[in-house]
């Protein structure tokens, strides 16, 4: 049996991990490595560590710290974003000596984003949830008050000057919007089963593509940019379509209708390695089709950000802030996760989904069936 080279072994990694000498120049990087600084080896060992890291990075002393100790380091959430790796990159760092070699050193990273993301995304599940009761409380306790209040204005509409007409029209246009909040709010208490099956995504984003330039996507040009070998999903058609129109409709208001160069990318990818533990469940579900809405609005105030899928939470003057709510529910229904990466010129929202197979058919098959159980207890 062959031995693998070390070269094998160091891009088998799926952290990046880096030697670095003298000077703090890049001796070897792994493929991890090239794809987290977006840079081949080729160029890498051609620069130094310093070039990626701004000023007075504290990954620069942990190196510094292991030469003069001659021992292992780790430093946890070290903040290294900058103008060239973004301005959001938390890391964990560990860095070793090289043996026989007190100017080299071995360095690794692991990038916590995901992880922090993944953890806001259980908050967003369990805010979402905390509207399921809410919705369906709201339905019963008042939308018949308000179908009453509606009724009385419009009776006294008939009898009423043309000033006084003035403000039943008022009361019946505000009981409307009203019941049309409530309505939005009422579909976080649909936990009933749903049919699914097979469904081939770029269908789906296609459709809303067309209802969105056809009505409020008109003044923004939507660039397709998919990868036409993805496997198909496993998920409902009306409820997929409504996730892909709340994030094309919330980029286009982010852009806003007086943009000169407007612009939406929808991008699909098959990305390796993205699992998620299913709830009650010991079983990793792997989430390898990802759908990426991005804008080029000016992107989202920072003191939003880690509440923005919360419900009534919003950045608009008229906005109801249950969207992206609504979004993070059904994407959690189906199994899988919603993220945003907020930057200025380019917001994206990242969609991971799970694949389409046998066992996931079955499997959420015996899922719906417990829950109406459940639901009938």
């Amino acid at each position: 049996m062959t031995q693998p080279t070390s070269d094998a072994v160091m891009n088998a990694l799926p952290l990046p991990v880096m030697t670095i000498g003298r000077d703090n120049a890049i001796l070897q990087a792994n493929s991890a490595a090239e794809a987290f600084l977006d840079t081949s080896e080729r160029v890498l060992i051609k620069k130094t560590l310093n070039d990626f890291l701004p000023f007075g990075s504290p990954v620069l002393a942990l190196i510094d710290d292991v030469r003069t100790r001659g021992a292992s380091v780790s430093e946890y959430r070290v903040d290294i974003g900058g103008p060239r790796l973004g301005l959001e990159r938390i890391v964990d760092a560990f860095a070793n000596p090289l043996a026989d070699d007190s100017e080299s050193v071995v360095l690794m990273l692991q990038e916590r984003t995901i992880a922090d993301k993944m953890n806001r995304q259980l908050t967003h599940r369990t805010a979402a949830r905390s509207v399921t009761a809410l919705g369906a409380m709201l339905a019963h306790e008042i939308k018949n008050p308000l179908s009453g209040i509606r009724g009385a204005a419009q009776l006294l509409e008939h009898a009423a000057s043309s000033e006084d007409r003035q403000l039943t029209r008022l009361i019946c246009d505000e009981a409307d919007r009203i019941v049309k909040l409530v309505e939005r709010v009422e579909l976080f208490g649909d936990s009933g089963p749903v049919d699914r099956g097979p469904i081939n995504i770029h269908v789906i984003l296609d459709h809303v593509k067309r209802l969105g330039q056809s009505g409020f996507a008109r003044h923004v040009r939507i660039v397709e940019n998919y990868d036409p070998s993805l496997p198909p999903i496993y998920g409902n058609r009306d409820q997929l379509v409504q996730i892909f129109i709340n994030l094309l409709k919330n980029a286009a208001e982010a852009i806003g209708p007086d943009a000169l160069e407007g612009e939406i990318v929808l991008s699909t990818a098959f990305r390796t390695g993205m699992r998620l533990q299913a709830r009650g469940s010991s079983e990793r579900i792997s989430l390898p089709i990802e759908v990426a809405v991005r804008d080029n609005g000016p992107g989202i105030p920072d003191e939003f950000i880690s509440e923005m899928f919360d419900p009534f939470v919003t950045t608009k003057e008229n906005g109801s802030g249950l969207g992206l709510a609504l979004v993070a529910k059904i994407v959690g229904d189906h199994g899988g996760i919603v993220e945003c990466d907020p930057a200025p010129r380019r917001t994206t929202f990242r969609v991971m989904l799970p694949m389409f197979s046998e066992k996931t058919a079955v499997q959420s098959s015996t899922d719906d069936v417990s829950n109406e159980t459940s639901v009938k207890d």
